[in-house]
Formats: structure tokens, C-alpha cells, sequence
């Protein structure tokens, strides 16, 4: 829930509650609980009510739209087949990037000054030479 706030800003939120409800906080607190917990009894209990209704086993998570859907509408074959196209458009992009990595790799190994030209990986793609750093 607070992944994007570090101990410093968690700290001065908890400061800036304590400033605002002062001795009231922790039944504050309280009461935001008992709330939080009366929602996912009342999540459970639809979800129950569903199931019983259904006469499936659902759980909170199947309800998202995009699961409903790849649960109970579409048979396996046909999320394969939607999943077809997009599996060879993810396999040439993938190739593609190789390709391009080992371009780049190529080209790093080329203009490393460091290493003379005979030590560095070769893949054929770019002619590798040692470059005199005097001569220029």
C-alpha cells in the first residue's frame, strides 16, 4: 500500500495525523479498521452469495473483468487462438531485440580502447581494430 512512500514520508504523515486528531487518533484508527474489515466481509459474503447462486466456486479475484471473461466465456482453444498472433508478433520483437543487442555489443567491444583487437569477442557484424591513441 505505501510502496511509493519511503520512512521518511510515512513518518511525517504519521506526525501530521497525530497533529490533526491529536488524543482522538487512535480511535480514528479504530474506526478506519473496523470499517475496512466490514467491507471485506461484505466482499466474502457477496462473493458466497454468487457461488451459491451460480452453483460455481468463485473467488474475489474472478471478478475482475478481463478473469471473468478467460474463466467462464472463452474455452481454452479460443484464448489460444486470440493468444496466437500475439505470441509471433512477441517472438519477432524478441528476435529483433537479440539482434540489436548483439549489434550493440559488437560496437562496445569495437571502440574499447582498452583491449587490443584480438582479445575482443567477435560475432562478425563489425571489424575490430586497435586505435592508436597517439597517432591523432
Amino acid at each position: 500500500m505505501f510502496e511509493n512512500l519511503n520512512w521518511w514520508e510515512i513518518g511525517a504523515l504519521l506526525l501530521l495525523a497525530l497533529l490533526i486528531f491529536g488524543e482522538r487518533l487512535p480511535k480514528v484508527i479504530g474506526d478506519g479498521l473496523k470499517m475496512l474489515r466490514g467491507l471485506r466481509a461484505m466482499a466474502q459474503n457477496a462473493t458466497t452469495d454468487l457461488n451459491r447462486e451460480l452453483g460455481t466456486d468463485l473467488q474475489l479475484q474472478d471478478l475482475h473483468p478481463k478473469a471473468f471473461i478467460r474463466k467462464h466465456i472463452l474455452s481454452e482453444e479460443d484464448e489460444a487462438a486470440l493468444r496466437k498472433p500475439l505470441q509471433g508478433l512477441l517472438e519477432d520483437v524478441k528476435t529483433d531485440l537479440n539482434g540489436v543487442k548483439a549489434d550493440l555489443t559488437d560496437v562496445a567491444a569495437a571502440a574499447d580502447i582498452k583491449k587490443p583487437a584480438s582479445t575482443a569477442p567477435r560475432t562478425g557484424a563489425v571489424e575490430k581494430r586497435a586505435f592508436d591513441l597517439d597517432a591523432t
